[in-house]
């Protein structure tokens, strides 16, 4: 027999098998033969009954996984199941392109695509995040570092072990998201060209119902039916990348111009010599608490009552708004915003004008050497140099406040105890001269459950105290499941700070206190709502009537709560209107 001669089988013997495929890809469809299991004889086998269910399977969840990348809002409000019925333009080009390609390309570049989709899956994530808690989106280039903060944040909240939970559970979703992205679309692509006969009509019936749809502004539950919306978020955070590395120089020229740089000492706040200015940041207390129909009753009711007691006491006000750079959180935006009198607006201007020798409005007040400028800090509870540009002399942190308390969810000590560990640290010691302090008030911070209550001043003691107040506090997961009730606690919240503050007046102030207090931005959208303004009450506080004598041309309302037409300013315009006022020209 020649070596090469193939003898050919008997019909009496067993068939010759087919030739098996050189890759998966090249295999004959399972759904167009027959196995022998039918009692035909020939043929593929078809795989087992469950095999078969877990591949429809599968590929079910791949496309619902390519939707929901491809359809995912940004806003919580808009998670609805209507968001996902819409056809989107990017799946039917994403399918004509696998079409078109062949074996090894097409792999490669699905899996390019499916990488870019769980990225765009994960941005989008953080998009609804950022909306939810700041009322904008995500950042790619500057907002990173706020992913360090959050988790500060949940180890404040919860402890160690639960943030380091949270931290490990969101890793680990990070990296399966792409990979479930990849995955994803290679295997839409695959499913594809086996059925190609079929997926080719359907791909171009899909792009011409997309075109006529687009045309026609076809909508469904408020959204248009043809949808683009990876394609407009992609072109978004190109523009929002290049917009944020031009910010840079902008922000520089900005800097440069300080009118008050050079100024000397004996030539700034001279209509202040001899006063105690205190500067104090009540946490998160927006316009909302004021002009909200739920919240404004009680808290305007509190503030007229707070205005009577004050003047009782032999103190004026005047009020007015200032427009904060941030909403939602980032109070140290804010407050280098109003002490810098640059617009604070992310971080990478933070950590530029943190860095530079801007005069802050404390510094000015350092630079004078007629005050000794100090910061309470109770929400700072690790190394914070920040406190050098500021121009403070002495910093106390919540851990130098003499606080044995508990935290109340956040707040890691109450505002009234932060009030007094002040007086006692520095406004009550004998012999000083004159002070100016920055405080930062925090019970009013998320998720305001459980809030402290007032007690005694006298009786504060090192905090322990407030063991019994917390234990009679709400459990803030029982108040987070009732966005009425959040709203409600929030509220009480800054009921409890502006307190807090008119209490201390009664208690500690005197002829030479001047007091100017202002929120640090709204509240979160959950509580105050989507597209709110940025405003945030301002008030000052004093007996001696040259204070408001110096800034009657601010056109203030009287009293502790700015009335819906008072005067609204940028909050970086603060420092040189106030230099101003008390300078020696006014």
């Amino acid at each position: 027999m020649p070596l090469f001669t193939r003898p050919r089988p008997r019909p009496d013997r067993d068939p010759v098998p087919l030739p098996v495929p050189a890759t998966a890809a090249e295999a004959v469809p399972e759904d167009l033969v027959r196995g022998a299991a039918d009692g035909q004889g020939g043929g593929v086998p078809r795989r087992p009954l469950g095999r078969r269910v877990a591949g429809t399977v599968g590929t079910a969840s791949a496309v619902a996984f390519v939707l929901l990348g491809l359809l995912l809002p940004d806003r919580l409000a808009e998670l609805t199941p209507g968001a996902f019925l819409r056809l989107p333009g990017e799946a039917v080009l994403g399918a004509a392109l696998l079409l078109a390609l062949r074996g090894r390309a097409r792999d490669v570049v699905a899996g390019a695509l499916g990488l870019l989709l769980g990225v765009t899956v994960l941005l989008g994530a953080l998009d609804l995040g950022f909306h939810e808690a700041l009322g904008r989106p995500f950042d790619p280039v500057l907002d990173w570092i706020l992913l360090d903060d959050g988790q500060a944040f949940l180890r404040d909240s919860v402890g160690r072990t639960g943030a380091l939970l949270a931290t490990a559970a969101a890793l680990a979703l990070a990296s399966a998201v792409p990979a479930a992205g990849v995955a994803s679309v290679v295997r839409l692509g695959r499913s594809l060209r086996r059925s190609g006969a079929v997926a080719a009509p359907v791909t171009l019936a899909g792009g011409t119902v997309w075109v006529v749809c687009a045309a026609l502004g076809a909508q469904f539950a408020g959204a248009p039916l043809a949808a683009r919306s990876t394609a407009d978020a992609l072109a978004d955070r190109v523009r929002q990348t290049r917009a944020t590395f031009a910010d840079e120089e902008v922000f520089e020229k900005a800097a440069a111009h300080d009118p008050y740089r050079d100024t000397p000492g004996d030539r700034l706040l001279t209509g202040l010599r001899g006063k105690d200015v205190l500067f104090v940041f009540v946490e998160s207390y927006g316009r909302t608490a004021l002009e909200d129909p739920a919240m404004a009753p009680r808290i305007g009711a509190l503030l007229a009552d707070g205005t009577k007691r004050l003047k009782a006491a032999g103190f004026a006000s005047r009020s007015g708004f200032l427009t904060s750079p941030t909403t939602g959180a980032g109070s140290w935006l804010a407050h280098s915003t109003f002490l810098s009198g640059l617009w604070v607006a992310h971080q990478q201007r933070y950590r530029s004008v943190t860095a530079s020798d801007r005069l802050t409005l404390t510094e000015a007040f350092r630079r004078t050497g007629a005050w000794r400028t100090v910061g309470i800090m109770p929400g700072v509870t690790r190394e914070w140099p920040e406190g050098r540009f500021y121009g403070l002399d002495r910093v106390y942190d919540s851990r130098e406040l003499g606080y044995r308390g508990p935290k109340f969810s956040w707040a890691p000590v109450p505002d009234q105890f932060s009030l007094a560990a002040f007086e006692r640290l520095e406004g009550g010691r004998a012999g000083r001269g004159p002070l100016m302090a920055g405080i930062v008030l925090v019970s009013s911070h998320n998720p305001w459950a459980p809030i402290p209550e007032m007690l005694d001043w006298e009786g504060l003691g090192d905090g322990s105290v407030y063991e019994g107040v917390r234990d009679r506090g709400a459990d803030p997961r029982r108040v987070w499941r009732d966005p009425e009730r959040v709203r409600t606690e929030y509220r009480r919240s800054v009921e409890y700070s502006l307190t807090s503050l008119v209490s201390y007046l009664e208690e500690y102030g005197d002829q030479d206190t001047v007091l100017v207090f202002l929120g640090d931005h709204q509240p979160i959208p959950a509580v105050a709502g989507e597209g709110v303004s940025r405003d945030v009450p301002v008030a000052m506080v004093a007996k001696d009537p040259a204070v408001f004598d110096r800034i009657g041309h601010w056109g203030w309302d009287e009293g502790l709560a700015p009335s819906p037409s008072a005067p609204v300013w940028r909050m970086d315009t603060f420092r040189d209107r106030f230099l101003g006022a008390f300078g020696p020209a006014s």
